[in-house]
């Protein structure tokens, strides 16, 4: 049969589970002190889903100085946000589109597996995430494999960073053993820590098994604490920010919708996200995980950030917060 026929959400589930082979040497790390110094961050224009998203991205990546030499031959994980069912409300997931371009990307690059992973932190069941998403037409299209990495195999790392409590961390093997992994986030607001964009994202690679719903036990760790414990043991290689349409008010869920026009692309996540945050008119400074990273994981301080593309001045934006004193001081 098939393996993209559609007997069913849970055949399709089961099928893709074991679909990105992996070898068992793992990927290389990246230097620690990479993530210290000056980083660069492409704004790239991209007023709607409906333009040629793929040469948008790959003129990005070229301005970052990544090319075909710097995927070919790896294997390559995409870390969308699937945060739950979105029922026709663009603000909430990154866009299926968006995911495809940079699937195309890679795999027109020579990459020698692409796959898609997420482990939704709110619903079980994540193909109904996938199906109402919109994405599950786009992974049947392109005939890429998806990975429920709240179900995945799990492999057990040292926790690089230590910021929280816990020794070690359980991550997906997909995950764990991809050459590159991807952070494709979305643009949004977080009624907790202020912003949720690349390394917030990251706590989607976490698998449910061992770390519940919607990832509890990070949560009693401090949400700050596990963001920042997690980039530095996933060490995801890119992000690639959706900002055509994002979220303000009451995200990551329940905000409204806020077009930027933009995607945001870096290798350095901290750097990605600080002018993330300065593209939604708030201070990276203020957001705790991110004030907390400078200097340990990456650069946020405008002077050490090489901004490339569209210039931040012309393209902010002021999202709307929720109405909470802990909040107010983003945008001081």
């Amino acid at each position: 049969m098939n393996r993209f026929a559609r007997p069913g959400r849970r055949e399709f589930l089961t099928g893709m589970g074991g679909a990105l082979v992996l070898g068992a040497g793992g990927r290389q790390l990246a230097n620690w002190n990479e993530w210290s110094q000056r980083a660069d961050v492409v704004i790239a224009d991209a007023p709607s889903y409906d333009i040629d998203l793929e040469s948008v991205l790959k003129r990005g990546l070229a301005e970052l100085g990544l090319g075909p030499a710097w995927v070919r031959g790896k294997r390559v994980l995409l870390k969308p946000n699937l945060v739950e069912t979105s029922l026709g409300r663009p603000q909430i997931n990154t866009h299926p589109l968006v995911v495809r371009a940079a699937a195309e990307t890679f795999r027109s690059w020579g990459a020698r597996e692409v796959a898609v992973g997420e482990g939704p932190g709110h619903c079980r069941d994540a193909m109904l995430v996938v199906d109402e998403s919109g994405l599950y037409p786009i992974l049947k299209q392109s005939r890429l494999p998806f990975i429920d990495l709240n179900q995945d195999e799990i492999v057990f790392t040292p926790n690089r960073l230590r910021d929280s409590t816990l020794a070690r961390l359980a991550l997906p093997a997909a995950a764990a053993r991809a050459d590159i992994v991807v952070s494709m986030p979305k643009m949004k607001t977080h009624h907790w820590v202020g912003v949720t964009l690349a390394m917030k994202n990251l706590f989607g690679v976490m698998p449910g098994l061992v770390y519940g719903w919607p990832k509890n036990v990070l949560h009693f760790e401090g949400i700050e604490q596990s963001i920042l414990d997690i980039t530095a043991t996933v060490r995801p290689r890119l992000a690639i920010v959706d900002g055509i349409v994002g979220m303000e008010g009451d995200g990551p869920l329940m905000g409204t919708a806020r077009t930027v026009g933009v995607l945001v692309l870096g290798v350095n996540l901290p750097a990605v996200d600080a002018t993330c945050t300065r593209l939604m008119g708030l201070n990276p400074w203020r957001v705790a995980y991110l004030a907390q990273a400078s200097g340990r994981l990456g650069p946020i301080g405008e002077s050490h950030i090489r901004q490339r593309g569209e210039a931040i001045a012309s393209r902010t934006q002021d999202f709307e917060l929720l109405d909470q004193p802990s909040l107010a001081v983003l945008k001081t």
